[in-house]
């Protein structure tokens, strides 16, 4: 990490003077609405926020913190889990008014600014009937999201939000703005492709669109119980690329086509999208339908865009939460026990299981052609649990639960749904050589680790 220069005075009004942007202050009006991230839990109050307008101004800022000796964060759709988007007494870069957006249909490309959400920039696409696969909430920004790889209802079908990248628009911790490509700046075009923020700030993104037009999506509920697991786990390994499952385990939650006594009991909850023709989709679906009678049944033809409409509702309205994710390998049936056995216990008032079948066009792809090395990984398992403010004895429960359930089969992590976890968790993110790659990379466009605050790859230097 960069050693900070002694605590200065920095002239704010004058450096704001140079932006095309704004600074935003402690104790201006807007201030304490714009250090607001996702997870109301994270209260940072940084020196200041500079929404920034254009690359250039965020050039200007890197090098203005950093002659000031104050730390940055780069905040985009403010979803950060460990909340790694704002600092205390440091320097917020806020991307969220880069909101360009130029979609060429002919050519099926788009560039979009580093402020757009998945929503936004899903929506806009949906005009031509075309798509670039992203994750499963609208509101998340696209540049983490894609900066981490971006695993979501296309991923069998077209792969993570990487793999329709074809170009960044970068700034450098020395303030150069550089674009990336598979033609310009290889090594950096490979690390931002799942290796996070670490090398620079992406201020513009050069996307693939795919035609997805109508789809069959929705959501399936079913009642949780072993056969339905059983029946989710086996039948997602086999099923068409079309077809990607988010499955969660978890209460019922209150919605108009469920009986008022069936909330808040145990579920396993189908939210899916088949890219492809609507009959073949519902064919598809036949097996999962099969399981079990249907607590509801909220499939079928709809715009690619509705399906956000299932998570949008939900946000804000869940208790807080801790949690652990990782990608397995196998989910046996002493592992569905455990999970019945989690979702059954009473000193938890809500725990939330999140497994997601993978495989596919992501699968396809060779595991060092990008920085996301998990190109194999069968599953994704998440657990979130609630907590009453002291997230530490539900963060051991989670813990326990995985270990017991998966143990050796846990294969690593998404680097997007770790925690604060430490080093180790982070190589488990970038395994053997794709941690040294990319720490390599760092020394070269970071040497002195000015991006540092996300799941840190610390430059080859001083790796260890």
């Amino acid at each position: 990490m960069e050693a900070l220069l002694p605590p200065a005075s920095p002239d704010f009004a004058a450096f704001g003077a140079t932006l095309r942007g704004h600074v935003i202050l402690p104790g201006d009006a807007a201030y304490d609405e714009a250090r607001k991230l996702h997870d109301p839990s994270v209260d940072r109050r940084p020196a200041a926020i500079v929404r920034v307008a254009d690359a250039q101004d965020v050039s200007r800022t890197i090098r203005f913190a950093r002659a000031s000796g104050l730390e940055l964060a780069i905040r985009s759709g403010g979803h950060s889990i460990p909340g790694h988007s704002t600092v205390d007494d440091g320097v917020v870069i806020d991307t969220t008014e880069l909101k360009s957006l130029h979609i060429d249909p002919a050519a099926k490309v788009a560039w979009a600014g580093a402020g757009l959400t998945a929503g936004e920039y899903t929506k806009a696409a949906a005009e031509f009937g075309l798509a670039t696969p992203f994750g499963d909430s609208p509101s998340v920004g696209i540049a983490g999201l894609t900066l981490g790889g971006g695993i979501g209802y296309l991923v069998r079908k077209f792969g993570l939000a990487i793999d329709s990248l074809l170009a960044v628009e970068l700034v450098t911790a020395d303030g150069r703005i550089v674009t990336a490509s598979a033609d310009e700046n290889q090594d950096l075009f490979w690390a931002v492709r799942g290796g996070g923020g670490n090398f620079g700030v992406v201020t513009r993104f050069r996307y693939r669109l795919h035609e997805v037009g109508l789809v069959y999506g929705g959501a399936l509920l079913l009642p949780l119980t072993k056969e339905t697991v059983r029946g989710l786990v086996d039948l997602g390994a086999e099923a068409p690329d079309e077809l990607s499952i988010i499955a969660f385990a978890m209460p019922i939650p209150p919605l108009p086509v469920v009986p008022p006594e069936a909330v808040g009991t145990p579920s396993l909850m189908l939210t899916l999208v088949y890219a492809g023709d609507p009959e073949a989709g519902a064919a598809a679906l036949a097996p999962f339908r099969a399981l079990a009678e249907p607590i509801a049944d909220l499939v079928g033809p709809m715009p690619y865009p509705a399906i956000y409409q299932l998570t949008e509702g939900g946000e804000g309205e869940m208790p807080p939460l801790a949690g652990q994710s990782t990608f397995v390998s196998d989910f046996d049936d002493a592992a569905i026990d455990e999970l019945l056995a989690r979702h059954a216990d009473p000193s938890i008032p809500f725990v939330f299981t999140q497994i997601r079948p993978l495989g596919g066009a992501m699968a396809r792809v060779p595991a060092d052609a990008t920085a996301f090395a998990h190109r194999d990984a069968k599953l994704m398992i998440m657990v979130l649990a609630a907590h009453d403010g002291n997230p530490m004895p539900v963060i051991g429960w989670v813990a326990d639960y995985l270990a017991k359930a998966f143990g050796d089969k846990r294969t690593g992590v998404y680097s997007n749904f770790l925690h604060d976890e430490g080093e180790a968790r982070i190589r488990q993110a970038y395994p053997g050589s794709t941690y040294e790659r990319l720490a390599a990379i760092k020394r070269r466009w970071d040497p002195t680790n000015v991006f540092h605050r996300n799941q840190n790859i610390r430059p080859l230097a001083t790796a260890g």
